[in-house]
């Protein structure tokens, strides 16, 4: 009896610690992150309207909008730094460029290079091998977002 009590406290303080921990994790993770109602008062505050379809994908907000000039638009918002890319944006960078920039990043065989929505897209292999998907920005080509394949 005496180690089914041990083994019962045992048990309750790592479950405790696991859901803490995960908790802790989902507080640190949004605070670095847009919310929902942010990025909708964000578009707003720039002169969009009709704001439908507001969805977190592919490691940004995503929607299909009207802009100030009346024209619908696809807009994916950066979640940490808030920066907006729409899909009538012009990119100061060529396929060339992106294919420049992540081979300095340590990237090879790009492939698949495309401007979309505003920011460029390709898929690559990452060093150790893997296939991934990365977003880049238009402008100075930082990587936005990396996701494997």
């Amino acid at each position: 009896m005496r180690n089914f009590k041990h083994n019962l406290i045992a048990a309750t303080t790592v479950s405790l610690m696991l859901v803490s921990g995960a908790a802790m994790a989902r507080q640190h993770a949004s605070v670095d992150t847009m919310t929902e109602p942010q990025v909708r008062a964000l578009l707003t505050e720039k002169g969009y309207t009709r704001i439908d379809d507001l969805d977190f994908e592919d490691g940004a907000w995503e929607t299909d909008a009207t802009s100030a000039d009346g024209n619908r638009v696809d807009v994916r918002v950066d979640p940490a730094s808030g920066r907006i890319f729409a899909e009538a944006l012009v990119s100061t960078l060529s396929e060339d460029d992106v294919k420049a920039k992540l081979s300095a990043e340590g990237y090879s065989k790009v492939h698949d290079v495309d401007f979309d929505d505003g920011v460029w897209k390709a898929e690559a292999e990452r060093e150790d091998g893997k296939n991934v998907e990365i977003r880049l920005d238009p402008k100075d080509g930082r990587i936005l977002h990396v996701e494997n394949d």
